[in-house]
């Protein structure tokens, strides 16, 4: 069946025009009528909401426990008499393979995610990021060579980049439009949820014999729990919407599989009135009935030009204003400060795992009633003030170590209110329906490409400027970062993604 064969929902629009039109183009629908479709998506079950987002989530988990698996398997692997293995005298850069392997593959699995994500669709892309995650952590645990374990870390980062593209776009997607923010930002939550069990089983088996292929194969369970959960989840409905407007089926067929979708993911308290959403969508995607897949050349045009400059740019700020490079620094802190703890320093990584992750469920529960941009620039705010204290203390205060661990903390703290779970929320937003899966992508490969770059280059710029200027440095870019929030970044607080993508406009 053709597009013009699908009989569209009988209501009316006001256009900019003021005369009525049954076609609406998206920047003529009225505000109260997108206010009014708002409301009518809060009718959901919370119980329903809830698998949605949790199988979607283990990504984030999964890509947080390797962040914080790791550390301590480095540990377990160098050791001669823990590692278990002959060829544990390792160079460093053997170990810098081994420890941003998974950088380098999610760096593979957004390219692999722009070409394949619209056609598989975010539900058998987060399946198949489900089975990265499986391989990687099997031949991983398993590897008898060194070249074998670092092919499984490769593998397993694969499996975080579509992972991290796929499951924003998904919980965005299928979320009721009052709590997307919470359960996108609480994807973030379970990243550092993900770290801290990761320290944990590292500091319980990083004294054990060949610890490391445990710490790396308790990943296995939960990515089998990731796989068998979203196979479970029914597709996204506004994309199987979107594949009926394109013409990539029977429209009808796909009608009534976007419905039976929608009543899942609400439950109960949708009725009789998931037809009548699916007809909106519809309608709302009526201005692509002619359009075919977006081309590369779109992606820097027009709205999706204005997504990726929003989604984009948060995500690199994200990474430049030296997030790893601060973390770097925080046993030496600590020890400085006379943290007993900090003498061993899985157990420092688990004190601020735990406050990493109180500060994440702080965001979580107020990111969708203040918004994002207060969130946003009051946490970095604090970024900057952070950024710039420790430059101080490295270059005129180190006889007050006091400053550098309030500094730390702070700066911990506000990363995890702002860039830490809104830039993921905000680029799972804001890209236009059509463009979204190769936008994503675009955003996830930026973020990771950033990661690697600031990883890379912090030890020879410490070398060369030393501590103290390359925190001035950070801080400059972090006051950067403040400007293009205020002038650029948009407030979505409360909008469906089609009133997203009409803002942008």
């Amino acid at each position: 069946m053709a597009a013009s064969d699908v009989q569209q929902p009988a209501l009316s629009y006001r256009g900019k025009n003021g005369k009525s039109s049954a076609q609406p183009r998206s920047d003529d629908i009225e505000e109260p009528l997108l206010k009014n479709q708002s409301r009518e998506y809060e009718d959901f079950s919370v119980v329903s909401a809830i698998l949605p987002f949790l199988f979607p989530a283990f990504g984030g988990l999964l890509y947080g426990y390797d962040i914080g698996a790791t550390s301590s398997a480095t540990i377990s692997i160098k050791s001669a008499t823990l590692s278990g293995i002959s060829w544990y005298d390792l160079s460093s850069v053997e170990v810098g393979l081994i420890t941003s392997g998974s950088l380098y593959g999610a760096l593979i699995g957004s390219i692999l995610a722009f070409n394949v994500a619209d056609f598989l669709g975010r539900r058998r892309e987060l399946i198949l990021s489900s089975l990265m995650y499986l391989i990687g952590a099997l031949v991983t645990a398993f590897a008898p060579s060194f070249v074998i374990m670092v092919i499984g870390r490769f593998i397993y980062g694969i499996g975080i980049g579509l992972a991290m593209h796929a499951a924003p776009m998904y919980i965005a997607e299928t979320a009721p439009s009052q709590i997307r923010g919470q359960l996108i930002s609480l994807k973030e939550f379970f990243i550092v949820l993900g770290m801290l069990v990761g320290y944990i089983s590292g500091s319980i088996l990083v004294d054990t014999v060949a610890g490391w292929r445990y710490m790396y194969g308790v990943s296995s369970p939960l990515a089998l729990i990731m796989g068998i959960g979203i196979w479970w989840l029914p597709a996204s409905p506004r994309w199987i919407l979107l594949r009926a407007i394109q013409g990539k089926g029977d429209l009808q067929a796909l009608r009534e599989t976007a419905i039976t979708c929608l009543c899942r993911l609400r439950g109960e308290a949708i009725g009789d009135s998931a037809p009548q959403k699916v007809d909106e969508i519809l309608s709302e995607l009526s201005h692509l009935r002619e359009e075919e897949e977006a081309t590369i050349a779109e992606m820097f045009q027009g709205k999706c030009l204005k997504a990726l400059i929003i989604g984009g740019g948060l995500v690199l700020f994200q990474q430049i204003t030296g997030q790893p490079s601060v973390l770097y620094y925080a046993a030496t802190i600590l020890q400085s400060a006379g943290f007993s703890a900090a003498s061993d320093a899985t157990k420092v990584s688990i004190l601020l795992g735990l406050w990493k992750l109180i500060m994440t469920g702080v965001a979580v529960l107020v990111v969708d009633r203040l918004g994002r941009r207060p969130l946003l620039l009051g946490g970095v705010s604090g970024i900057v003030i952070s950024l710039f204290l420790l430059g101080s203390y490295y270059t005129y205060l180190g006889d007050i170590p006091a400053v550098a661990v309030v500094a730390l903390l702070v700066y911990v703290g506000c990363y995890q209110l702002s860039f830490g779970p809104i830039g993921w929320l905000m680029i799972s937003e804001v890209f236009p329906l059509r463009l979204r899966g190769r936008g994503l992508s675009i955003a996830v490969l930026v973020n990771f490409a950033a990661n690697a770059l600031v990883t890379f280059a912090f030890s020879p710029l410490r070398e060369l400027l030393g501590a103290g200027i390359l925190f001035f440095i950070f801080g400059g870019i972090a006051v950067l970062s403040l400007i293009f929030i205020f002038f650029i970044i948009p407030e979505t607080k409360g909008l469906t993604l089609e009133e997203i993508e009409a803002k942008l406009i």
